[in-house]
């Protein structure tokens, strides 16, 4: 939309646009001042996931014995905050819809606050995992405030770069955990995570999301905080001419429509059935199957104690899993590099694929260490978790957002993100919760082959199903799922209400 057009159109702010900023920096730094705050929040999300790994074997061994934290109290204490998410994942889309992306935001940082001042005063393993429960809001962002922040306040040009670096940020937390805990006490953890939650609270200082705004109608503040984060050049005039434009237009249809309940139901359940909602939503489960399954996330959060039973030393545990940490973020920022010159299906499946052979390859080798035929080499072992751990850092752990994110259909998104976030920190926290009882049912050989297995499976079912989505626009990739004309038989206005949450 033209400059001469806004001050015709939204005369309260002639004053602001008459002086529009030449093409610079200041969008930039000012998105980057919004996506910075919620790359704090990764950053102590990934404190949270990696807290559980230093702070059990330092109570037991503070109190000298294993029973200090027990392995059922330890399995609860490294899943729990991904159940208490759950009911978060329903509450924070509602807040957002009614209040906005600043104020759940606001409400997340102070709850993130309060949970760490509980786990840094806590004194038993109760008030520990109360703590833990308190950051169901914080595990719960991750998937829906914090993702829609990114993609409504960035360019289109930056979104790529701030979302690749989030799930870098969030590996950096694991790995500032587990250095904090090796070399001092864990209580230490909570001073980083409520500085970073203090810091996250400049959201006070950001404009609400033009998004947002134009979706209640409030087109002149919509201008306003557009033009604030991204500037006056074409492209940003072009997108936010887009933006207004599509709003007013479910507003007017909005305002003529009323829907039965009968008849929601009926368009709720034809939904269900298009291919083109539930294809995607499947393959993107797929793909979050083979994260969870290939057993890296597993690796990570009970790094020391894996370690220590391969290694039969303490020390060299906690040293090889900060190593092993710091391998992973540098083998994702590789994998970051290589998805600009490789398609995504090609990476995911060929590094899922090594990633797999080195799960079967360390079983085997735990097996014949197992029954003598071979003599433990420390090194050797160590190699063989850090290759492991390479492979899947480059390709399932940065494309698995990248995939849900390229495939799903915008119209589709509002509805598949609580039911793709919901069986996310289900599956997340069940395989945490259970990964104990695999390693001391079947041993060390036996669960690396139940998830080299249980791996091969899910790539399988990617390298037969999985399209390419690189380089294609999104009309494209909807396009790929429209098998039939009557798959898209669905109400406009559902059609629209999808429309309001899309990302911009």
């Amino acid at each position: 939309m033209a400059k001469d057009d806004y001050e015709n159109a939204y005369p309260e702010y002639e004053e602001s646009i008459e002086s529009p900023v030449n093409i610079s920096w200041t969008p930039f730094l000012r998105q980057l001042f919004v996506v910075g705050g919620v790359w704090t929040i990764y950053f102590v999300l990934g404190l949270c996931y990696g807290a559980p790994n230093v702070f059990i074997p330092q109570i037991r061994r503070e109190a000298n014995s294993t029973e200090a934290v027990s392995e059922d109290m330890a399995s609860w204490l490294t899943s729990i905050h991904g159940y208490a998410a759950l009911l978060w994942i329903l509450i924070l889309p509602i807040l957002t819809r009614k209040f906005g992306r600043k104020v759940p935001f606001l409400i997340l940082c102070i709850t993130t606050m309060l949970g760490y001042i509980v786990f840094y005063l806590s004194s038993s393993n109760i008030i520990l995992l109360i703590s833990e429960i308190m950051q169901g809001p914080l595990v719960a962002s991750n998937m829906t405030v914090l993702i829609l922040i990114v993609t409504e306040y960035s360019s289109p040009r930056y979104r790529g770069v701030f979302m690749t670096v989030k799930s870098t940020i969030f590996f950096c937390g694991v790995w500032v955990a587990n250095a904090t805990g090796t070399f001092s006490h864990w209580k230490h953890i909570a001073f980083f995570a409520f500085v970073c939650s203090s810091c996250s609270l400049t959201a006070f200082l950001w404009p609400e999301s033009p998004s947002w705004l134009a979706m209640n109608g409030r087109f002149e503040d919509c201008a306003k905080s557009h033009h604030w984060l991204k500037g006056y050049d074409k492209e940003s005039e072009n997108e936010l001419e887009s933006l207004i434009n599509a709003q007013k237009e479910y507003l007017r249809a909005r305002s003529k429509r009323k829907e039965a309940s009968c008849c929601r139901l009926r368009i709720i359940m034809e939904t269900l059935s298009t291919k083109a909602f539930h294809k995607p939503l499947l393959l993107s489960m797929t793909v979050m199957l083979l994260y969870n399954f290939s057993g890296k996330f597993v690796c990570s959060m009970y790094s020391v104690e894996l370690i220590k039973r391969i290694t039969n030393s303490e020390p060299t545990a906690y040293m090889g899993m900060l190593i092993l940490e710091a391998v992973t973020i540098c083998s994702m920022l590789i994998g970051c590099v290589l998805s600009k010159y490789l398609k995504r299906r090609t990476l995911l499946l060929t590094s899922s694929s090594i990633g797999i052979g080195f799960l079967f390859v360390i079983s085997l080798y735990l097996y014949l260490i197992k029954l003598a035929v071979i003599t433990e080499n420390k090194v050797v072992s160590l190699l063989l978790l850090t290759l492991f751990s390479m492979t899947f850092s480059c390709g399932p752990m940065i494309l698995a957002c990248s995939v849900y994110g390229e495939l799903t259909p915008i119209r589709y998104r509002s509805s598949s993100l609580p039911i793709l976030a919901i069986f996310s920190e289900i599956l997340m926290a069940s395989v945490l919760k259970v990964s104990p009882y695999i390693f001391k049912i079947f041993g060390l050989h036996g669960a690396f082959l139940f998830y080299g297995v249980s791996a091969s499976v899910f790539a399988f079912l990617l390298y037969k199903y999985l399209p390419e989505s690189k380089d294609k626009t999104l009309q494209e990739i909807e396009n790929y799922f429209k098998v039939a004309p009557a798959d898209e038989i669905v109400s406009q206005e559902l059609l629209e209400d999808k429309d309001l949450h899309k990302p911009r």
